[in-house]
């Protein structure tokens, strides 16, 4: 026992606790400073719609809430109980989607929100985990019939066909992009061949530019992200008040609460826009600050996913490589997006921006790191002792022959 808790404390830098403490120390930070932004910014709308400031505010107090009580029990649920109900997980999400496209509220032109008594559930978040669940089930039954055969390849993305369809009838081309990001990421990590590669993402990526070019929404927000200053106050409108903000920002911002875009000038300023605020109220150094949690949390994810593949919990270790693809692609799209660098998507900044669904899903995601990181360290403090007890054992067998010799 007591070499059982040694090797937990060296593997915690000094720590006794049999978790990621660093993790959960970012995630909090991060959540902290979501709350303080969010507040900040939707002051206005807040007034705008309800006549109370803190109408957004009050909200996603209630939702952190949740997600620290789901976080709370998705540590205590183990990954083999993931892996048994993935296919339910699945099918309920996809039968929400479609419930989406039935019942579901719409919202500035897109069906993607099911109203839940008070609450607004976005099933296209959820989606995300899902396919990740499918996705490392599927690589732990059949890896090698990935790696050799391009049917092997293809399955998966029957999948992903089917909930892209659903998705585009929404429409939220955003979430299609990061599923797809996500499974072809976990597909390359499993080393699927790289013809396979070549084919499917030639082929995806001429379905997206189809895509694109079919619509005329969607074309105009390429052609003000090419050119944002040809219409400032047409279809760039957003995404100039978006400069505007990182501009006026500097170094060390505005200070906290002084941001003018978000006097109802910078549309989305609470969500997807979130870090446009951010930095004209705290600068080139917050956004800094934020960036650094933000990318803490993915190389945590790929470690702890690394660790659980050695470990041969592969589909844990799938599910953690995949939680850090989401995490990467939806952070660099969103701040991206908000800083002139890549078109405008609907994406929230992670544990960040404003939005129930979006948290949830997030919280969820850390829990099962967390879960993994758990199961993953004690498995290996367990090897250590099997190996310790047996280098005992070898001794004692040769201390024994010697004395017969003699």
């Amino acid at each position: 026992m007591a070499l059982f808790n040694l090797f937990i404390q060296r593997s915690t830098n000094n720590s006794s606790e049999p978790y990621d403490r660093q993790l959960l120390i970012a995630t909090f930070i991060l959540m902290c400073i979501g709350m303080v932004i969010v507040a900040s910014s939707s002051i206005p709308e807040g007034i705008a719609l309800s006549a109370d400031p803190f109408s957004f505010l009050k909200r996603q107090a209630f939702y952190l809430l949740l997600c620290l009580i789901l976080l709370c029990a998705v540590v205590s649920i183990p990954m083999a109980h993931w892996y048994k109900h993935q296919g339910i997980i699945l099918s309920l999400i996809f039968l929400g989607l479609i419930a989406v496209l039935l019942v579901g509220t719409e919202v500035n032109g897109a069906h993607r929100w099911l109203r839940l008594g008070p609450a607004n559930i976005q099933p296209s978040e959820f989606a995300k985990p899902a396919i990740i669940f499918f996705l490392a089930s599927y690589l732990y039954r059949r890896q090698k019939e990935v790696i050799d055969t391009i049917k092997g390849f293809m399955k998966p993305l029957i999948v992903l066909f089917a909930f892209s369809l659903l998705l585009l009838k929404q429409p939220d081309l955003g979430s299609i992009v990061v599923i797809i990001v996500i499974m072809m990421g976990m597909l390359f990590i499993a080393n699927a061949k790289l013809i396979s590669f070549i084919g499917i993402g030639a082929a995806l990526l001429t379905a997206i530019i189809a895509l694109i070019m079919t619509s005329s929404y969607r074309m105009e927000r390429v052609f003000g992200f090419l050119d944002p200053w040809a219409e400032p106050f047409g279809r760039s409108y957003q995404l100039t008040q978006s400069l505007m903000a990182f501009g006026r920002g500097g170094w060390f911002g505005q200070g906290l609460g002084n941001s003018v875009q978000k006097l109802e000038y910078l549309p989305e300023a609470h969500t997807d826009f979130i870090m446009a605020i951010l930095a004209e109220e705290l600068g080139f150094i917050g956004v800094s600050l934020v960036l650094i949690l933000e990318f803490y949390l993915v190389y945590k994810a790929f470690s702890i996913g690394k660790n659980a593949l050695k470990q041969t919990f592969v589909f844990a270790g799938y599910v953690a490589i995949g939680i850090a693809i989401w995490f990467f692609f939806q952070t660099a799209v969103n701040i991206g997006a908000a800083s002139g660098i890549a078109p405008t998507k609907g994406l929230t900044l992670p544990l960040v921006s404003y939005g129930g669904s979006s948290l949830i899903t997030i919280s969820l995601a850390i829990g099962l790191l967390l879960r993994i990181d758990y199961e993953t360290r004690i498995a290996t403090a367990e090897t250590l002792i099997k190996k310790i007890k047996g280098s005992k054992k070898a001794k004692l067998k040769e201390t024994v022959g010697e004395v017969d010799a003699q």
